[in-house]
């Protein structure tokens, strides 16, 4: 006997309605899956882009120009920049940069095990957050960092990441670069700064704003001479070959 007509009306609507939910999943899954594909794209363009073309601005320097209103820098190659100012650096921020590939085990291991908030960080990954990233601490912010530096540790050699740490760090407030910072504090081109000049320059990071390096405090003056000292074991133990 035929089913009576409006019953099978209704549960074809009924199908009907149970299927539009799932189409409006899959369009959204669908369009999702291409927005990060094309995010991938774009982080890997850029990637491959800033290892032979120097990043224009960066979103700190695009901050820091909107809150004072102007900054300070200038760009210049590492053929530029005394030796001793890029030893500095890697002996304060970074003493095993030469021997790892992105992420340092045995500092992230010892910041945890003394409860440490700073001190993990490589140069390739503060290059991460500078160049492709924002300041600031969060995990979405922490995971991409931990998903980029191996791109950039693959692309781009030691001495890459050392020229664009030295161009984009924030040296002084709102001056960004070791040729901005070298003129500002001692009136000298980046070629011409002394070891010590390098270590007090090398001694405000990571916190610019808060310290001088041509009026250093006491406890400034201590962490450059520790620094210089640094530079110079990194120089004698080939720790810094891989950038010179």
């Amino acid at each position: 006997m035929a089913k009576p007509a409006g019953k099978t009306k209704t549960k074809g609507k009924s199908r009907t309605r149970r299927k539009q939910p799932l189409r409006l999943r899959a369009w959204l899954a669908r369009w999702l899956g291409r927005a990060l594909l094309a995010a991938l794209a774009l982080i890997l363009g850029l990637v491959l882009l800033f290892s032979v073309i120097n990043p224009p601005i960066t979103h700190t320097i695009w901050s820091e120009y909107r809150r004072l209103g102007k900054v300070e820098r200038d760009w210049v190659s590492l053929e530029q920049i005394a030796p001793v100012m890029a030893r500095s650096v890697v002996a304060a921020e970074d003493a095993n940069f030469c021997l790892h590939w992105g992420f340092d085990v045995n500092a992230i291991r010892a910041a945890i095990g003394e409860g440490l908030g700073r001190g993990a960080s490589t140069l390739s990954q503060q290059v991460v957050k500078n160049v492709f990233l924002w300041q600031g601490r969060s995990w979405i912010r922490k995971a991409l960092e931990t998903a980029i530096t191996p791109l950039v540790e693959l692309t781009w050699s030691k001495r890459r990441i050392v020229e664009v740490y030295l161009n984009v760090a924030e040296m002084d407030e709102g001056v960004f670069g070791v040729a901005a910072a070298a003129e500002g504090y001692f009136g000298v081109t980046p070629d011409k700064l002394s070891a010590q000049q390098a270590a007090r320059i090398a001694a405000v990071l990571p916190n610019p704003r808060e310290r001088s390096a041509s009026d250093p405090s006491p406890r400034l003056r201590k962490r450059a001479a520790a620094i210089m000292d640094g530079a110079a074991t990194i120089a004698a133990d080939g720790r810094a070959d891989c950038f010179e």
